[in-house]
């Protein structure tokens, strides 16, 4: 009997239908051909419940030696492009359980005892998903790494702060760093507590009542990790729930929505900086990209990119929420939806650390051995960009606070004195002394000293503030952190 003729006649519904499905419906039903990165999980679930099942005496021995050498032999087929996935099966759990019945006989038939494709493809979504969060986790260490690399090479470089994109006050440019390493590390924060509610076995829910054998389903969960902190195993409680909810997809694609919203601001910055403009950085060459037409173009294809991803996965969040929003319960078609969308979000966004993690931190060159930036900072453009938006006008006011001025008062003076340095077309710190005390008496010459850029830089020396000293303070608790 060929291959193809037994998985015809061993199809899971097979005996219930007097006619075969029309191709037409199957291609609109298969989910093999996107499905099938799943098999690792497939696979690795399917031997912890069969040695369950062995354990608790609902299959033999032998029956689990069986399909344990079953599956070691597909693994090798698989990884070696020598598995045929076949459009007929479905989907990557009908494909897998077709090859191991062909190859073992009857013990193939027995792996699904106590189990459902409902329950088996939520667990194997599962574990796929939680490894791909490990990763993820690395690659935003590794982001967060070069911009710490990056932070601490320019803590004393001189940035004009912005608000509504107008310039603010000066800022140390690691200290501006060092607000993405933040955001960076709450998304790490988050992507750990999903792992956490993905990391739970939906396993012998079956269907969606449970199951009349005795499974132990916390030995399953235990010997695939689905455990808690300490060690205990994590199991879905209610079998209606375990096989029909997508939450722990939606959450992670809501935290790598998040994610990919940080980079999209980091390379909205990254292309004014890096225009004629600004002026404040350059891309390496490796990361641009020219133009057909214009020869003297070189343009930051790899943030802009990543700008407009971040709008493919926020899509995709979208997608899987009003996929699940009109479901009743249990298990329903439509979930085989969220594969496509789940599998996109993690795709772009590993893609998208990797690059900007090397785009960031640069990368060794084989020629050197020493490593090569992707970003050359222009330290002289970004201090005198500083310098024309009045950036250190604050500081005058604290300054006349300090002297007893109320600080509503001094905010008054300080808009008179800002007012005049624009019509006389220079800086505040070059007024003459005479000019500033003409608003206001109190003002000596040590005021100069907090009109610099530098003067307003040292001045936030506190906690979170820019000032060069709480800055290196900062880099050295997040080198700890990330050890």
């Amino acid at each position: 009997m060929s291959l193809t003729q037994f998985d015809k006649k061993s199809q899971a519904w097979s005996a219930l239908f007097s006619e075969p499905m029309s191709d037409l419906v199957k291609r609109y039903t298969s989910s093999v051909f996107f499905d099938k990165r799943l098999w690792q999980a497939d696979i690795a679930g399917s031997l912890a419940h069969a040695a369950m099942l062995s354990a608790q005496g609902i299959i033999s021995a032998q029956d689990l030696a069986s399909i344990e050498r079953g599956m070691a032999q597909i693994t090798t087929e698989i990884e070696t492009d020598a598995f045929e996935w076949q459009l007929d099966l479905e989907d990557v759990h009908l494909n897998i359980e077709a090859r191991l019945t062909h190859l073992i006989g009857d013990a193939g038939k027995r792996l699904h005892t106590g189990r459902s494709r409902n329950d088996q493809v939520a667990t194997d979504v599962r574990l796929w998903l939680r490894s791909e969060i490990d990763l993820i986790s690395a690659l935003l260490i590794d982001l967060q790494k070069s911009l710490l690399d990056v932070a601490n090479k320019h803590v004393d470089v001189i940035l004009p702060g912005f608000t509504h994109l107008q310039v603010a006050q000066p800022v140390s440019f690691g200290h501006h760093m060092l607000a993405y390493v933040e955001m960076f590390s709450r998304d790490a924060e988050r992507m750990a507590e999903v792992r956490s509610r993905v990391n739970r076995l939906p396993l012998g829910a079956a269907a969606l009542a449970g199951t009349s054998y005795p499974l132990d389903r916390e030995r399953v969960a235990s010997a695939l990790g689905m455990v808690n902190a300490l060690g205990q195993p994590q199991v879905c409680q209610n079998s209606l729930d375990a096989v029909s909810d997508r939450d722990f997809a939606i959450e992670f694609t809501a935290a790598a929505s998040l994610c990919m919203v940080h980079i999209s601001r980091m390379s909205e910055e990254l292309i004014l900086w890096m225009s004629q403009n600004f002026g404040f950085i350059k891309i390496a060459d490796r990361f641009t990209t020219g133009s057909s037409i214009m020869p003297q173009k070189k343009n930051p294809d790899v943030p802009e990119l990543a700008r407009g991803k971040t709008g493919r996965v926020v899509g995709h969040l979208m997608g899987l929420i009003t996929l699940m929003k009109g479901q009743p319960l249990a298990y329903n078609k439509d979930n085989q939806e969220d594969k496509e969308p789940l599998f996109d979000t993690v795709d772009t966004l590993k893609d998208t650390l990797r690059i900007f993690s090397e785009m960031i931190g640069g990368q060794l060159s084989p020629a050197t051995g020493q490593k090569e930036g992707g970003i050359t900072v222009n330290a002289q453009a970004m201090e005198q960009a500083a310098l024309r938006g009045y950036a250190t006008a604050t500081d005058l006011a604290d300054y006349l606070v300090k002297k007893g001025l109320p600080f509503r008062d001094a905010h008054e003076t300080v808009a008179h004195a800002v007012k005049a340095a624009i019509s006389h077309q220079v800086d505040l710190s070059e007024l003459p002394l005479v000019v500033l005390q003409g608003f206001n008496p109190s003002i000596e010459k040590d005021v100069f000293d907090c009109l610099s850029l530098r003067g307003s830089l040292n001045a936030r020396d506190v906690l979170g503030g820019t000032a060069p000293k709480q800055v290196r303070a900062q880099i050295t608790r997040h080198h700890a952190r990330l050890a």
